[in-house]
């Protein structure tokens, strides 16, 4: 064989290597976002299965609670407040999240407020309903901070995929960006006092 086609099958043979390398990359890069996307759908599932509960509380609250309707109206405005913020995976940014927080935040603390009625109604903290919907809502909230985490690790993994080289290369390419983490919100770095 001519040195010019050996040299020239070793051009292809890296080119070729190359493209599938190429193939390959995008293709994780693509498993990955779909992956952040999907826990995505996971966070919001869960606090959308939080604000279908908040109507059957309020409902059990009002019933024994009829003074206490600035609560209530609290967590209905919080609750309606919160379900206005929506958010696609696909346009997450750390503002909208920060945004999307700051409405579920609102919501978390009427809750807490509404919760608190049981302490001056003493037949709400034997009522069924209300116990079984106060438990509910612990659930759900101990599944929103579960899928949050989750979320937060596949972004991570995502992030990390996407800076690395070569992998930077093809994400800078065809577009694929950071995702944001859900942080901390203000003041919960401080323990609570708690005074009996």
């Amino acid at each position: 064989m001519k040195k010019s086609s050996i040299i020239l099958i070793a051009i292809a043979a890296v080119l070729i290597l190359a493209i599938f390398s190429g193939i390959s990359t995008y293709n994780k890069l693509v498993t990955e976002r779909e992956k952040v996307n999907s826990q995505w759908a996971n966070v919001e599932s869960q606090y959308q299965r939080r604000s279908d509960l908040i109507p059957n509380l309020v409902a059990t609250v009002k019933g024994y609670a009829t003074h206490e309707s600035s609560t209530l109206e609290g967590v209905i405005a919080a609750r309606a407040k919160a379900t206005q913020v929506t958010m696609d995976a696909k346009t997450l940014t750390p503002e909208k999240l920060q945004q999307y927080q700051a409405a579920q935040g609102e919501l978390t603390s009427a809750l807490g407020k509404l919760i608190m009625i049981k302490e001056s109604y003493p037949e709400l903290k034997a009522n069924q309903n209300f116990l079984e919907l106060q438990a509910q809502l612990e659930g759900t909230e101990n599944r929103i901070s579960v899928e949050r985490s989750r979320y937060n690790e596949v972004a991570q993994n995502y992030t990390t995929i996407i800076q690395r080289f070569p992998a930077v290369i093809f994400a800078n390419m065809f577009g694929f960006e950071k995702k944001p983490y859900f942080e901390a919100e203000k003041g919960t770095e401080k323990a609570p006092s708690v005074k009996f």
